[in-house]
């Protein structure tokens, strides 16, 4: 979500006439998309921020702009810690950035702006993409759940849902641009529909993806168990077009603590679900979220967390630390877990799920996979030489090119030589490289980009995107 918004971001800031600084330059203004998810978000804003005021005062006119989560969260407290900020905007207010940015230099004096609810779309926003082959599609924003260790939607605001048709002439829109693959976002998008009266809106749009010639590609994140229905598997398994791949939030398995979480489903439920998914789509790679250390946990809880890991299977798993968040019920809960026992536990966590999924990856050994060539995983590695791509599991694949020569969002078909813990790896020369519309618009740029005359962009520096 965050990428998604940090490229509307950079659409609006095109339009308004900026551009990307060269690099080495020192750029006019610097743009901060948050997350507030963890707690390190706001540690690693304000130490950013602090390496930014000697550049600042040393380069006239510069401005600072903070947006997204944190922002939303912290609010004026933001310019009290750092009074070099210009702009601080909350995550309703995406579209007002350029109007910001124009009155704290006509004012000289900090703008901040909050909206408590969200009245456009940022998918209606102008969009400055990085990839011709790739796109982000938001269908839904904001959460109706109230998990107690979450601030989302307290920062997102209760979820809205986008119309089909709306949805559906976007990603049309997309497929005529050359984009071959869509991620259709939520916090939650197996409660779309929810807001129009429709509970089988979401595998309804996925059967709609299957019906736009050009789509070779369709993804989406992320589900909640809760909501997790018998309809939207059937519709994975019937359309071609939709991947199998399939990334399903666990955070625990505990059943104590799901419900201490509020997370309406148990481990049961949970593992029903990746069973009847894996029935109907025998090779779906299957990821997932774990919180480690979540208030009142104790070492039966884990062991359980660890018997769902072992049983589940997953491909690969985002493991976090809890870290209280402010204004969560969690945050005040008896029974915090102390630090040095989240770590020893976290570590054992991480180990079992590297195991299980070196030993995934391992059955994948000989077999063929069609690889969608990536831009930045896709540049060539010098000491390998191999390329670098995402099969339709999703799981990320090394591949030697050879003479071939594919191109970002060029499609390649090979074979499985080699695996590790994260990664595929393939080196014999592809069996097929598939040239496609999104490769040329990739070559077009570079060729661009090498000759000076690449298309101006906006500066966009921003935090790393995470989930959230």
């Amino acid at each position: 979500m965050n990428a998604h918004d940090s490229e509307r971001v950079a659409g609006l800031l095109e339009d308004a006439g900026y551009v990307r600084a060269a690099d080495g330059e020192t750029p006019d203004l610097v743009v901060f998309n948050t997350c507030a998810v963890r707690e390190n978000a706001a540690d690693r804003l304000y130490g950013n921020l602090g390496h930014l005021l000697p550049v600042k005062k040393s380069h006239k006119g510069m401005q600072i702009a903070v947006g997204g989560c944190l922002a939303q969260m912290e609010r004026t407290q933001i310019t009290r810690r750092a009074p070099w900020v210009d702009v601080v905007y909350g995550t309703h207010n995406i579209g007002a950035l350029p109007a910001l940015l124009e009155r704290a230099r006509e004012r000289h004096e900090a703008q901040a702006e909050f909206e408590e609810t969200l009245t456009t779309f940022p998918s209606l926003l102008p969009a400055r993409r990085e990839s011709p082959y790739s796109a982000w599609v938001s269908i839904s924003v904001g959460c109706n759940n109230t998990c107690t260790f979450c601030i989302v939607p307290s920062l997102r605001g209760r979820e809205k849902d986008r119309r089909p048709g709306d949805i559906l002439d976007e990603i049309s829109s997309l497929v005529s641009d050359g984009v071959l693959e869509v991620t259709l976002l939520g916090q939650n998008v197996n409660s779309y529909g929810a807001e129009f009266g429709d509970r089988r809106a979401f595998s309804k749009l996925l059967r709609a993806c299957g019906q736009l010639e050009g789509l070779e590609r369709v993804r989406f994140t992320s589900p909640h168990p809760r909501d997790f229905t018998d309809d939207v598997i059937e519709a994975m398994a019937q359309t071609p077009n939709v991947m199998p791949s399939l990334h399903m939030p666990l955070q625990s398995g505990s059943d104590t603590v799901l419900k201490a979480m509020r997370r309406a489903y148990r481990r049961d439920r949970y593992l029903a679900i990746l069973d009847n998914v894996r029935r109907q789509l025998p090779h779906a790679a299957i990821t997932t979220d774990i919180i480690v250390g979540f208030p009142g946990e104790t070492e039966r809880d884990f062991e359980d967390t660890l018997d769902v890991v072992r049983q589940a299977r997953f491909a690969s798993a985002f493991t976090f630390r809890y870290s209280i968040r402010p204004s969560t019920p969690a945050a005040t809960m008896d029974d915090q877990v102390p630090a040095g026992a989240v770590q020893e536990r976290y570590e054992r966590l991480v180990a079992l799920v590297e195991e299980i999924a070196t030993a995934e990856n391992a059955r994948l050994n000989g077999s063929t996979v069609e690889v969608l060539v990536a831009e930045g995983e896709g540049r060539k590695d010098a000491a390998t030489h191999r390329m670098s791509g995402r099969a339709r599991d999703n799981r990320l694949v090394h591949f030697a090119p050879h003479a071939t020569a594919p191109r970002p969002g060029d499609i390649v078909t090979t074979v499985v030589t080699g695996t590790a813990p994260h990664y595929l790896v393939a080196d014999d020369a592809p069996l097929e490289v598939r040239r496609t519309r999104a490769g040329d618009v990739w070559a077009g740029r570079e060729g661009a980009a090498a000759s000076g005359a690449s298309a101006p962009v906006p500066v966009l520096l921003g935090m790393p995107a995470r989930r959230g």
